[in-house]
């Protein structure tokens, strides 16, 4: 998935540079290294783009959930497992990308990857929450084909596709993340993620 506007970044934040690539270079990588077909979803003016590390290129939607229908219909029918990822996750944790793909072989038929929050947290009228009940999540997300095309088939919008997959019924595993595998939001974030893939 690169098919943001990096509004909060203030550009697209996957065409920026981090270390001898492109942010977006780096999660392709990986696709490839535990995949059979990758596609690439892009903002609608960077379809033309030349990117060798990408089976397919697609055009993005309007909202993040329109974006992976979109990469979703260029996924073969014949494919047994799907992982979503964000381009804005570039350090190449393989380790967490096997993970996912071995629940999914397991029998899973949604995997999600987290990582402990470490913060202390307060709701917004002063309450503490218990941490050790919550886990931050990450990318990629692995379905099975079949749940994840079921999940989107209602049109719905979510923030990750494990959502929309336990609306429809379907368990959601838990398997741990890594803490390098960071999100580029603003500048600082580029910063860490360099000292990451070096």
């Amino acid at each position: 998935m690169a098919g943001g506007a990096g509004t909060r970044f203030g550009k697209p934040k996957q065409y920026e540079s981090l270390g001898e690539r492109r942010v977006v270079d780096w999660s392709l990588d990986v696709a490839q290294r535990v995949s059979d077909v990758v596609v690439l979803v892009v903002p609608a003016a960077r379809t033309e783009d030349d990117e060798p590390l990408a089976d397919v290129v697609v055009a993005g939607g309007d909202s993040r959930s329109d974006s992976v229908r979109a990469g979703l219909s260029a996924v073969p029918g014949d494919a047994t497992y799907v992982l979503v990822h964000d381009a804005a996750r570039p350090v190449p944790v393989v380790d967490v990308w096997q993970r996912v793909v071995a629940a999914l072989e397991d029998g899973a038929g949604a995997v999600v990857p987290v990582v402990p929050v470490t913060d202390t947290l307060r709701e917004r009228d002063g309450a503490t929450v218990d941490r050790s009940r919550l886990v931050a999540v990450q990318t990629p997300q692995g379905f099975a084909a079949d749940v994840l095309r079921a999940a989107h088939a209602s049109g719905g919008d979510a923030t990750d596709d494990a959502t929309l997959a336990e609306a429809i019924g379907a368990k959601v595993v838990l398997v741990d993340g890594d803490v390098r595998n960071i999100k580029i939001t603003d500048a600082s974030d580029l910063a860490l993620a360099e000292l990451y893939v070096r």
